[in-house]
């Protein structure tokens, strides 16, 4: 018979003999694992995530946005903007180009402050729909949403604030529109 290498040693029993590492191996993966080994382990599991801590902890946050700005154009469509001011600036001076000092003073009021008056309108109204648009995306996304995530109680105060701004500066701006309220003087 000739010598036998480590790897080759059987024991009287018909196994194998393992070598002092190989031992010192499967002691080591039946263990718990070290740091050094949990430290990989973690930065493995860390870099499986899809998304970042801040969103997981934070929910809602773009419906609260939304919730917000519908309210901000609410408020905008019943104070007025600067589009506003800018619009009826622009319709009071095409008013004056378009009139000539002959044509009667009717005309002159209606062409100079009526259409303003009717731009200003429209611009607030413009505002306050989105308002309203925005308010009801933000009330009704939870129905699209994951299931079992509630929207939290400030989000949809906010919202339905916004969706009420929007519905009574639409309400004003229908009226302001069609000369319901403060409309031209009468000329004759």
């Amino acid at each position: 018979m000739g010598t036998k290498t480590v790897d080759e040693a059987v024991d009287a029993n018909g196994t194998e003999a393992k070598s002092d590492e190989e031992t010192v191996n499967a002691t080591k993966t039946d263990e718990a694992p070290d740091a050094e080994d949990q430290d990989d382990l973690d930065a493995e599991a860390l870099e499986g995530e899809d998304t970042p801590e801040a969103e997981k902890g934070t929910p809602g946050v773009g419906q609260g946005a939304a919730a917000v700005v519908s309210a901000g154009l609410g408020v905008v469509s019943l104070t007025g903007s600067w589009v506003a001011t800018v619009a009826a600036a622009r319709e009071t001076l095409v008013g004056q180009l378009g009139t000539s000092s002959t044509a009667s003073v009717a005309k002159q009021v209606k062409e100079v402050y009526g259409d303003a008056w009717a731009t200003t309108a429209l611009v607030g109204g413009l505002f306050a729909l989105a308002a309203l648009i925005v308010g009801v995306v933000v009330l009704v996304r939870p129905a699209f949403g994951a299931p079992g995530k509630p929207q939290a109680p400030w989000i949809k105060s906010v919202a339905w604030a916004g969706v009420s701004l929007g519905v009574i500066g639409l309400v004003l701006a229908v009226a302001k529109y069609s000369d319901i309220i403060l409309g031209l003087p009468s000329t004759s």
